[in-house]
């Protein structure tokens, strides 16, 4: 039985990891060319990208000396609304006046951002023929900013060239863009590291993204004393996200294990699965969660631990950014894509919103508890780290360990308790199983799932069924 249950875990988190639209924004490869024949039935290799990094207590000031010293002459400087009355806005701004660097500000930028919205961005780079880019603020931003850079860069082509496939083309992207610096203003999304751009489309209300590894930042710099200006729930849903890409990346399928091998290395798929490098990352991330986020979300003068999450933030990006991530990130895009009416507290939107971070971690212990069957040491290593006693814990026992520990964690944070408490009854399982399903089911996945009571259903409803039954988990 053990045996059987590693095995549908292992097929499932495979198939979140070659399937594009699983989890559109992190389960896609940055080459989506064509012509991926295996050199063997698994990977081989795993390789790392990830942005230049600043940090330091200030180092904003330094960022008009960069572009100076890039030889910017025009440059788009793009925010949000909120952030634009705020410090970390005006000291970009003073420092590109005192370096002599003209620029245009775009503060149009929407909090959790759509097709529209990232045209609209789009449509103002064009305009400006700008020569370099700076990004301030939370991944909405350094995501709009990233997407403006590429098609403000590839002028000609059509919006759904580069989104990921199969929403979009999935072409590569092969055109040289301008230098862009991101100046992540928030704990969560690690997007200073990454080369993804993540926003809502809003015709198929579907989350996806453009993924390549030309629209990663030039530099990020990350300067804490942005985060001082964190609301508290911000503080608390950012973190969840830094928690839930270290637990995902850690606990995904191996790159070993990863397959098809690709027939040449532009096809390789950065997010490629857990790797000794990443590993490193996203357990360092955690033990910093663990011991900071609390501190971080009670008390917003604590610039340690505000700080510590900032760097955490990073470090989680890189691991995720090279590994993946799986259930809790693919389940996420439905809970936020489909709200209602839920606003979350101290998010001055004009519109519902469910904070990426907060549909990730919801799914957290009915995931964990799941997915443990197949690498149950690591789950108990991660319980630990967050706190739990193992010493007498069974390896059988990992997945509810984690998932208690993560209960008591979120319930300490005062965290929204379960999907009903966004607005979702049962009667919204079926749009979430939807919106959660990739849209393509390959049989030789399914085929290979041992017998057992699920196979009574076939194929794609059978992948329906394990979805739905998560699900149920999660709002019961």
């Amino acid at each position: 039985m053990a045996a059987a249950a590693r095995t549908r875990v292992a097929h499932l988190l495979r198939h979140l990891q070659s399937t594009a639209c699983q989890c559109p924004t992190h389960s896609h490869t940055y080459s989506q060319a064509p012509g991926t024949s295996p050199l063997g039935k698994t990977d081989y290799a795993f390789e790392m990208a990830v942005s230049n990094l600043r940090y330091g207590a200030g180092v904003t000031k330094e960022v008009g000396m960069d572009l100076q010293n890039m030889g910017a002459k025009n440059v788009c400087l793009m925010t949000d609304k909120n952030l634009s009355q705020l410090p970390p806005v005006q000291i970009v701004m003073d420092s590109l006046s005192k370096n002599g660097i003209s620029f245009q500000v775009y503060d149009d930028v929407r909090v959790e951002p759509t097709d529209g919205s990232f045209m609209d961005a789009i449509e103002f780079a064009k305009k400006g023929g700008f020569d370099a880019y700076v990004a301030v603020g939370g991944g909405s931003t350094m995501d709009t900013c990233k997407a403006a850079n590429l098609y403000a860069s590839s002028p000609h082509s059509e919006f759904l060239d580069y989104v990921n496939a199969p929403i979009g083309k999935g072409k590569p992207v092969t055109v040289p863009l301008k230098p862009l610096i991101a100046v992540p203003t928030t704990s969560g999304t690690g997007s200073e590291t990454t080369g993804v751009a993540i926003f809502d489309y809003e015709h198929m209300k579907v989350k996806t993204g453009i993924a390549s590894r030309a629209i990663k930042p030039t530099l990020g710099l990350v300067d804490p004393l942005h985060t001082l200006h964190m609301p508290c729930r911000v503080v608390a849903n950012s973190g969840f996200d830094v928690l839930c890409h270290a637990l995902e990346s850690y606990t995904a399928i191996p790159y070993s294990m990863r397959s098809p091998c690709p027939s040449n290395p532009i096809q390789r798929p950065a997010y490629q699965g857990s790797n000794p490098i990443s590993d490193i990352w996203a357990v360092h991330a955690l033990r910093i969660v663990a011991k900071y986020l609390k501190r971080a979300v009670k008390n917003p003068d604590d610039l340690e631990a505000r700080s510590s999450m900032h760097l955490a933030s990073a470090f989680a990006g890189i691991g995720f950014g090279n590994a993946g991530v799986h259930l809790c990130h693919g389940m996420s895009y439905p809970i936020s894509g489909l709200v209602k009416t839920y606003k979350a507290k101290e998010y001055n939107v004009d519109h519902p919103l469910v904070p990426h971070g907060l549909s990730v971690v919801l799914t957290s212990p009915a995931v964990f508890t799941f997915t443990a069957q197949m690498f149950p040491e690591r789950h108990l290593e991660t319980a630990e780290i967050l706190g739990a006693d193992i010493r007498t814990a069974r390896t059988q026992d990992a997945g509810p360990v984690l998932a208690d520990t993560l209960r008591k964690f979120l319930f300490d944070l005062n965290v929204d308790d379960g999907l009903a408490a966004l607005g979702y009854s049962k009667d919204d399982i079926p749009s979430l199983v939807k919106g959660t399903l990739p849209q393509k089911f390959p049989v030789r996945w399914y085929k290979t799932i041992p017998k057992g009571p699920l196979m009574l259903f076939p194929a794609a409803k059978h992948h329906r069924f394990l979805l739905l039954c998560r699900i149920q988990h999660i709002l019961s």
